[in-house]
């Protein structure tokens, strides 16, 4: 079985997590993977936060390769934290991925943290490169009960 591949042979889509921070980055992509490794440990989410420098900031190269590795051919779902980071996936999808990888990557509207987990959950129990972009925006109105 290589990375990323289920039991059973079918890759699952990847999760990268990009954000203006690496240390943001690696803690939801953890977390994630803590999450969907209980359905399939072959799950790839991988981080790309922070600059070139390993400031804050973002970086489109980082994200690009962050892509390659979350990608083990199903397509790859980017969660992102603030516009910037939008800004720089978009860039890395439309000049750095190859044409075949660019076209299985999208970007998802949902917050980082539980975009992260969700898309990552789907992927792990085997849903496709739509649905778990949908589940990853379907985040965006997650309700926390924090009024109940």
């Amino acid at each position: 079985m290589s990375p990323g591949t289920a039991d059973d042979g079918v890759p699952h889509v990847g999760v990268v997590v990009a954000s203006h921070s690496a240390k943001l980055a690696e803690g939801v992509a953890e977390m994630a993977l803590q999450m969907a490794r209980q359905h399939d440990p072959a799950i790839r989410v991988v981080p790309a936060g922070g600059d070139a420098d390993g400031e804050l900031g973002e970086d489109p190269t980082k994200i690009a390769a962050a892509i390659e590795a979350a990608d083990s051919g199903a397509g790859v779902v980017v969660v992102v934290d603030l516009n910037g980071a939008v800004t720089a996936a978009r860039f890395a999808r439309e000049s750095l991925l190859a044409p075949g990888l660019a076209g299985r990557t999208r970007i998802s509207r949902g917050p980082v943290a539980e975009a992260g987990v969700f898309a990552a959950v789907q992927a792990s129990i085997g849903n496709g490169l739509d649905e778990v972009l949908a589940e990853a925006d379907a985040a965006v109105s997650y309700d926390k009960h924090v009024d109940d």
